[in-house]
């Protein structure tokens, strides 16, 4: 894995670039645990835990909150990978924070560590790669499926 290099900015689709995107920085995002989070609402599973779709979202969230806003008018990032383990369950009326660092980017690609922890515990970590794309641009690709 490329890290990032301060002296060449990174480019993303479409032109600009990412000379503010750094590794290092860091987003968060929180949640209280309702019903609706749970893994019967969601149906994800028969315990009413934290579902792990709703604890994926939380990261691609704090990930968004890290790295959005650094990028060129235009543009966003999108999730393309994660690979993350769900380890222990948060029970509802629990609070989650869940943290985004990043910690490669290489082009467009951008890599971040995600944790998440409850009021007791660790409950997920892993990794999440989002890439930069040119919104309008993406948009013509997407629409020419149809």
């Amino acid at each position: 894995m490329i890290l990032y290099d301060h002296g060449t900015p990174a480019k993303p689709e479409g032109g600009g670039t990412m000379e503010k995107l750094r590794i290092g920085l860091k987003g968060t995002t929180n949640l209280r645990v309702g019903e609706e989070h749970t893994a019967p609402r969601i149906g994800s599973g028969l315990v009413r835990v934290l579902g792990t779709p709703v604890m994926i979202n939380l990261m691609e969230s704090a990930a968004l909150d890290a790295a959005e806003r650094f990028l060129p008018e235009g543009h966003q990032s999108l999730g393309i990978h994660l690979d993350v383990s769900h380890v222990a369950a948060t029970p509802v009326g629990m609070q989650v924070q869940v943290t985004a660092e990043v910690i490669a980017i290489e082009g467009r690609r951008i890599t971040f560590r995600v944790e998440a922890r409850d009021e007791v515990e660790l409950i997920g970590e892993g990794t999440h790669q989002r890439v930069v794309v040119e919104v309008a641009r993406f948009d013509r690709r997407v629409q020419s499926k149809l």
